[in-house]
């Protein structure tokens, strides 16, 4: 086993989420939302480009030092997988990993409501898993996948950069391309899949107007699209979607979007209190007729009142999510307030 191996293997035995590899500091590992130190020593320049040529192959190697940030993903076989970006600072090469379970959870071990269920009996239409980075969004939208994989005979593609979770068909025939090796963009990959006869289209990312014009004409087109943005609620989602576009077609693409939406899941993650391990607090939209005429009709603003309004059919707001969490002993109330969206709001009614 070489020291990379070794140290990524120790990274999964401590549960951390994310090592990082910087010249002139010894790698450090994230535990819990904290960065630790490690007793492995300094990290060399040489060391690290040794790494780099460790985990990529040499035409990757060149494509790296040419456009100086590189993502990709590794793996310690029988072990876990992790996401990785390579780039440079201050003249150095440093590495983060992201560790990526081995094994698809199942949907209900990830403490999300039963609503996000829901997602696997959809036939078309556009679904978003939204949040920060390192939420959990690629986890949630892997178990969905692996569900419909369990119960329904599907064709899915997935584009993603890089792959994260290995998908073995089951009842579904899955197909996985990695941005960069078996597709040039999120774009170009989507614009293809049509031509494949998918069911089911995950897209890595909605990054541009190019890829987010592609993911909702294949909703429109009878497939079901999942997607993610880095966006912390439902209607900053909606108002991120339409802010890419050109003014003159904002009033267009309110109208497609308000048909081709079926829901919006925000999620993000928060440390635990109760045992060790974090644990996710999540917004819920659904697209209902309310919800599709505020789309429609330019009333984001008033979203967050229809979803709070609206718990018996499934939704809750993500200040909701944060205080179920707290009054069941999950979460400290600092923590609450810090990733609530209404936090004056939330702190009234945590003292209530």
């Amino acid at each position: 086993m070489s020291h990379l191996q070794e140290l990524l293997t120790t990274a999964l035995n401590c549960g951390a989420s994310d090592v990082h590899i910087m010249v002139g500091s010894p790698p450090l590992l994230r535990i819990h939302t904290i960065l630790q130190e490690t007793d492995y020593p300094v990290v060399t320049i040489e060391g690290a480009e040794a790494m780099v040529r460790e985990l990529l192959p040499e035409h990757r190697v060149n494509t790296f030092q040419e456009k100086r940030d590189l993502d990709f993903s590794t793996e310690i076989p029988g072990r876990g997988r992790f996401r990785v970006n390579a780039h440079y600072q201050r003249g150095g090469i440093a590495i983060a990993f992201r560790a990526v379970p081995d094994k698809v959870l199942p949907l209900e071990k990830l403490n999300l409501p039963e609503a996000v269920s829901r997602i696997v009996d959809m036939t078309r239409g556009l679904v978003l898993v939204t949040g920060d980075t390192g939420s959990g969004k690629s986890t949630s939208m892997a178990s969905v996948v692996d569900c419909i994989n369990k119960k329904y005979r599907k064709h899915v593609i997935t584009l993603e950069d890089p792959i994260e979770y290995m998908l073995t068909s089951n009842k579904c025939a899955i197909e996985q391309r990695e941005i960069g090796d078996d597709c040039p963009t999120f774009s170009s990959g989507l614009k293809h899949a049509l031509r494949q006869d998918p069911d089911v289209i995950l897209v890595g990312e909605m990054r541009d107007l190019e890829t987010t014009s592609a993911a909702i004409t294949a909703a429109e087109t009878g497939h079901l699209v999942m997607s993610t943005l880095h966006t912390i609620n439902a209607a900053q989602t909606i108002e991120r979607i339409i802010d890419i576009y050109p003014s003159g077609q904002q009033n267009q693409i309110r109208s497609m979007l308000a048909n081709t939406l079926k829901a919006v899941i925000s999620q993000t993650l928060l440390k635990r209190i109760d045992v060790p391990g974090m644990i996710p607090a999540v917004e819920i939209m659904l697209c209902t007729p309310a919800v599709r005429n505020c789309i429609r009709e330019n009333r984001i603003y008033e979203i967050p009142n229809v979803i709070e309004t609206s718990r018996g059919l499934g939704m809750q707001s993500l200040d909701t999510s944060i205080g179920q969490l707290y009054f069941n002993g999950q979460i400290s109330r600092e923590d609450a307030l810090a990733h609530a969206a209404y936090p004056e709001k939330l702190d009234r009614a945590l003292c209530a």
